[in-house]
C-alpha cells in the first residue's frame, strides 16, 4: 500500500486539538469505563471512491468556503458560523477505503452532495484529516450505510482522544533511516581513522625515541663483536680461569672475613691463605660462593700458619672446574699474569700485570707476637693489583695455570704485611706464594692434615744488624744454639756462625735465610756458604723435617 501524501489544512485550523469552548454533542449514553474500547461511531459513510491502482495517492483538499453544503441533520453535526469549519467529533478511526487506480487517480475528486467537509484531528500524525463523508458506500458497493447503523455515539467522545497513541494506518511515514545509517558509518570511520593514526603516531615515536629524529647528530660507533678472544689475552685467560675461582665468607665468635680461593680437584678441595680461614675458629662457619653464584658449606681439612695456606672442602657440589698447576721455577720476570679474586667482597674481579721479581723473601703475620702466625715467604712479586679480599686467589699466567697464590701487599699506609693487615689499596707491589711450594703443602694437608717444615736444626739471632744470619751464641728457653745430633750438627754449624749464602744466593737476615730454607722439601741438600772468625768457608746440609708451624 502506497503511502498518502500529507494532509492540507483548511484555513481556520488552529491545531490537532479542539478549541476551548467547542460545543460537545449532548451524552448518548453512559461513558464507557476508562480503558475499554469506545464503540463504533454511527458515521453516516461517503461514497467510495473509484479504487487507486497506481501512481500518486490522492491528494485532498478542503473545498471552499462557499461551496460548503448547510449543516448536517441529526445530532452528530455543530452549528455552524460565519468563517467557521465544521468539525466533526472523533470517534473510531477509520479504515482507509479502497484507492483508485489509473490516470485520473491523482488528481482530486470532488466532494459529493451531503458531504460533509470538514476536518478532525487524528492522533499521532500531526495534522487534520478530512472527515468521512455521511452516507458512504459500505464496502463492496453494497450501497450506503445507513445513520445509525454503527451504534450511538458515546458521550465525551473528545475524552477518549490520545495525543500519544500511534498513528492510524496510512498515515504520514516515518523520517527514512538513511541519515541515521550513515552517521553512524562516519562514526565507526573516524574511530578508525583515529586508531590507525594512533598506532602510526606511536610507531613514529618510537622510532624517534629510540634511533633519534631525522636531523640529530648520530655519531659512528662499532659494530658489535661477536667474535671470541685469544686465549692468551686478558679476556681469555678469565674467561678460562673464572669458573674454577671461588670467594669465601668467614663468621667466627669474633672476627669475620672475606677471601678468595681456587678449585685444586673434583673432590671439592680448594686452597686458600691460613689467614683467610683463620677467623672461623673451632665452630666457625665458612661459605663458598662459585663464579656462577651457587653457595656451598665448607669445612677446614688442613692448615698451617708458617706457610700461610689452607685446604677446605665442599661436599654434594657436582660440575667443579679444578684450575691447572703450572711450574713456578719456570716463570721469568716480564712474563704477564692476571690476578683473580673478591677485593672488598668484589668476587670476580679480574686485574692483570707482569712477574716484577722472583724470589722475594718476605715475612707476613705475627699480630699474636709469639711468631706463630708469621710466614715466611720467598715470594713471585707482581705489579697486577692485589686488594684485600684478594687474599687466596689465582695468580695465573697466560695460559691459565696457576703460578702462585696471592697473599700478601706491601701498602702505602702500613709499610708492609699481609694483605690482611690493613685496609690500603695496591701501589703496585704484590706478592704470592709459589705454586710449587704451595702444591707440596696442599697435598700433605689433603692427606695428612698437617704440613712438614725444612729445618736446620739452629737457633738464629734474630736481632743481628749485621749482613747475613747468624746462628746464636746463647741458649734460649733451655734450647742450645745447635741442636745436638740435628741437621746443623752434623754438617759441622756452630754457635756464632754468620750465614752469607744458600746455592749462592745472598742471605742479608735470618728471616730471609728461613725463607730460603722453607722454599725447599725436608730431605733437600743446601750448599752453605759462611763466615767464621773472618774466613769464609762452605758447608753441604741435609735439610731435617718439623711439624711445628
Amino acid at each position: 500500500m502506497q503511502r498518502p501524501e500529507p494532509r492540507t489544512v483548511a484555513p481556520g485550523w488552529s491545531g490537532a486539538t479542539p478549541a476551548q469552548g467547542t460545543a460537545l454533542p449532548p451524552s448518548a449514553g453512559p461513558l464507557p469505563p476508562y480503558g475499554a474500547p469506545a464503540p463504533a461511531a454511527g458515521y453516516p459513510s461517503a461514497p467510495q471512491a473509484p479504487p487507486h491502482t497506481g501512481g500518486e495517492p490522492p491528494h485532498l483538499t478542503a473545498p471552499a468556503e462557499a461551496a460548503r453544503p448547510g449543516p448536517a441533520a441529526g445530532p452528530y453535526a455543530e452549528p455552524d458560523g460565519p468563517g467557521r469549519p465544521l468539525l466533526a467529533k472523533s470517534g473510531a478511526p477509520q479504515a482507509p477505503g479502497p484507492q483508485a487506480s489509473g490516470p485520473q487517480a491523482s488528481a482530486p475528486q470532488p466532494a459529493p452532495e451531503g458531504a460533509d467537509p470538514g476536518f478532525v484531528p487524528v492522533p499521532g500524525d500531526g495534522g487534520p484529516r478530512p472527515t468521512t463523508p455521511p452516507h458512504a458506500a459500505a464496502p463492496g458497493g453494497q450501497g450506503p450505510v445507513p445513520p445509525g447503523a454503527h451504534g450511538p455515539v458515546p458521550h465525551g467522545a473528545w475524552q477518549q482522544y490520545d495525543p500519544w497513541s500511534a498513528p492510524l494506518q496510512g498515515g504520514p511515514a516515518a523520517p527514512p533511516r538513511g541519515p541515521r545509517n550513515r552517521r553512524g558509518l562516519l562514526a565507526v570511520g573516524a574511530v578508525a581513522l583515529a586508531l590507525l593514526a594512533g598506532g602510526v603516531g606511536g610507531g613514529v615515536g618510537a622510532y624517534v625515541e629510540r634511533y633519534g629524529g631525522i636531523n640529530d647528530i648520530k655519531l659512528p660507533q662499532a659494530a658489535d663483536d661477536a667474535g671470541g678472544r685469544r686465549p692468551d689475552s686478558v679476556a681469555g685467560i678469565a674467561q678460562a680461569a673464572l669458573p674454577g675461582v671461588v670467594t669465601l665468607h668467614v663468621r667466627g665468635n669474633a672476627e669475620q672475613g672475606t677471601g678468595t680461593g681456587f678449585v685444586l680437584d673434583r673432590q671439592g678441595h680448594i686452597l686458600t691463605n691460613n689467614h683467610v680461614v683463620e677467623p672461623a675458629g673451632t665452630g666457625g662457619e665458612i661459605s663458598v660462593t662459585f663464579s656462577g653464584g651457587q653457595t656451598a658449606k665448607a669445612k677446614v681439612v688442613g692448615q698451617d700458619g708458617g706457610y700461610d695456606l689452607a685446604v677446605v672442602q665442599v661436599e654434594g657440589v657436582t660440575g667443579l672446574r679444578p684450575l691447572p698447576l703450572g711450574n713456578s721455577d719456570s716463570v721469568r720476570v716480564g712474563d704477564p699474569v692476571v690476578a683473580i679474586g673478591a677485593p672488598f667482597d668484589l668476587a670476580n674481579t679480574v686485574t692483570s700485570g707482569i712477574i716484577s721479581a722472583k724470589q722475594r723473601p718476605i715475612t707476613a703475620g705475627g699480630e699474636k707476637g709469639d711468631g706463630s702466625d708469621v710466614s715466611y715467604v720467598d715470594a713471585l712479586q707482581t705489579d697486577a693489583p692485589i686488594n684485600p679480599g684478594n687474599s687466596g686467589g689465582p695468580l695465573v699466567d697466560a695460559r691459565a695455570r696457576v703460578i702462585g697464590i696471592n697473599s700478601a701487599i706491601r701498602a702505602a699506609d702500613t709499610g708492609s704485611g699481609s694483605e690482611s693487615g690493613g685496609q690500603g689499596g695496591s701501589i703496585g707491589l704484590g706478592f704470592a706464594i709459589p705454586i710449587n711450594q704451595a702444591k707440596r703443602v696442599a697435598e700433605e694437608l689433603i692427606n695428612t692434615g698437617r704440613a712438614t717444615h725444612p729445618v736446620i736444626g739452629v737457633t738464629l739471632e734474630m736481632e743481628y744488624a749485621g749482613d747475613g744470619a747468624r746462628v746464636s751464641e746463647h741458649s734460649k728457653g733451655g734450647k742450645q744454639p745447635v741442636t745436638p745430633g740435628g741437621p746443623g750438627a752434623k754438617a759441622g754449624l756452630r754457635a756464632g756462625d754468620v750465614i752469607t749464602e744458600v746455592d749462592g744466593a745472598a742471605v742479608h737476615s735470618g728471616e730471609e735465610l728461613i725463607v730460603k730454607i722453607r722454599s725447599h722439601r725436608p730431605g733437600d741438600t743446601l750448599l752453605l756458604t759462611l763466615q767464621r772468625g773472618g774466613k769464609q768457608q762452605s758447608v753441604r746440609l741435609r735439610l731435617g723435617s718439623s711439624t711445628a708451624g
